[in-house]
């Protein structure tokens, strides 16, 4: 597919609709996980640090895999990694309901770490390839959205559904879906290009503006990572909340998310782009004492969701913008990986952190915790956007000094 076609009509809103799926099951297990978490904790034995442990593990395993990941991505083409990023969503989540155990739980969620490592890259790559380049900062935020597609699915039918049939069933309901988009990204993509000739290895350490952002999601994905685990189990134990109104509270994060990542990825152009991370961090942080807030006046929860979604979770999306706005040819799927790698070993970090402090029920220091997590990311972005500014002045300056020279050269 040529950038022309998947720019407008109907071929460009399917593929659309494909990456934004693709998205949305990379990460389901970790929003089904929190919004079932009162449930898991309920019914299942499991305790408030098991809970948060299978993020560590999940995020884990796809923060060590995303760097080769990207690579792979590079070479077998976006068609071939989407297929089986969508169909080992399908087993994981399968195993997910299955299991028996602590364990068997824990497996399956490392599995599911492989399509998280696979995602970002993939869908970039495909948006590279299908979309034209002005419309690939729109259908980058809309595709980045279905991350937050999942925390809807997962905190409102598919909790809700849970209360009908049992949590194992609702998870099963997941893994069927992701199964059948697989079979739709088989049938409808486009087949991927030959690979390219092996060249020399680019470096698996990040550098530039790449490590900047890495460093960022570090932070950023420690904090949203803490609130997609825990604030559904914050809503049940601490504000009286039921299940299912609990898990409500990571649906409209999920909402909020779509919103946000949307909009804030259209507004990215070049010039202001590299200053949202800052000031999205800065939002999060306000995000983070509303749920503080809660604790004294419990409403507050859904506007602190509201607030995360919107800010917080938006931060990524803007991050994968910069990263397709300056990534060198060929390097698109390799630097999106390595950023996402970041963002994935916040996501290890941040829960057991904050599910310690929750296991004795001290929320308060929880959301204390988080605020910090985004105070850190931002001052890391604002601090980057500076140095890069300059950076710009200082080669504009050059270029003048050149032009100057070359133009008194030819006068004399």
């Amino acid at each position: 597919m040529s950038p022309a076609a998947g720019a407008d009509g109907g071929a460009g809103r399917w593929l659309t609709a494909l990456l934004t799926c693709a998205m949305a099951f990379s990460m389901l297990q970790l929003f089904l996980l929190g919004a079932l978490g009162p449930r898991l904790v309920g019914e299942s034995g499991v305790s408030p640090a098991v809970l948060g442990l299978t993020t560590t593990v999940g995020f884990g395993t796809a923060a060590v895999l995303s760097p080769a990941g990207g690579r792979i991505v590079d070479r077998i083409g976006p068609r071939r990694s989407l297929v089986v990023l969508l169909l080992l969503s399908a087993v994981a989540l399968a195993l997910i309901g299955a299991a028996p155990g602590a364990g068997v739980l824990l497996a399956a969620v490392a599995l599911g770490g492989v399509p998280q490592a696979l995602a970002n890259p993939a869908t970039n790559k495909a948006v590279l390839r299908a979309v034209a380049p002005t419309r690939r900062g729109a259908v980058t935020g809309l595709k980045q959205s279905g991350v937050q597609l999942g925390a809807f699915a997962a905190g409102l039918p598919l909790a809700a559904l849970a209360g009908w049939i049992g949590w194992r069933g609702a998870v099963w309901t997941g893994a069927g879906a992701a199964a059948l988009a697989g079979l739709w990204a088989l049938r409808a993509l486009p087949a991927d290009p030959p690979p390219p000739p092996a060249g020399a290895r680019t470096p698996l350490v990040p550098q530039g503006m790449v490590a900047w952002l890495a460093v960022f999601s570090l932070f950023l994905g420690a904090g949203i990572a803490s609130v997609n685990t825990y604030l559904a189990l914050f809503g049940a134990q601490r504000l009286g909340m039921g299940p299912t109104a609990a898990g409500a509270l990571v649906a409209v994060l999920g909402v909020a998310g779509i919103a946000g990542r949307v909009g804030w990825s259209r507004a990215a152009r070049p010039g202001r782009a590299e200053w949202l991370p800052g000031w999205l961090a800065c939002g999060a942080l306000a995000a983070t004492a509303l749920l503080g807030a809660a604790l004294v006046a419990a409403p507050l929860v859904w506007a602190g969701a509201v607030a995360v979604g919107v800010f917080a979770v938006s931060g990524n999306a803007v991050s994968m913008v910069l990263v397709m706005q300056r990534a060198a040819p060929g390097r698109a799927g390799q630097d999106s990986a390595l950023v996402a790698a970041g963002f994935f070993a916040g996501f290890a970090v941040g829960p057991p952190l904050f599910g310690l402090l929750a296991q004795s029920g001290r929320y308060g220091s929880g959301w204390l915790l988080v605020a910090a997590e985004f105070a850190a990311a931002g001052a890391v972005a604002f601090l980057w956007a500076v140095r890069d500014q300059r950076s710009v002045r200082d080669k504009r300056d050059g270029q003048d000094q050149r032009d100057g020279r070359g133009r008194r050269e030819e006068a004399a």
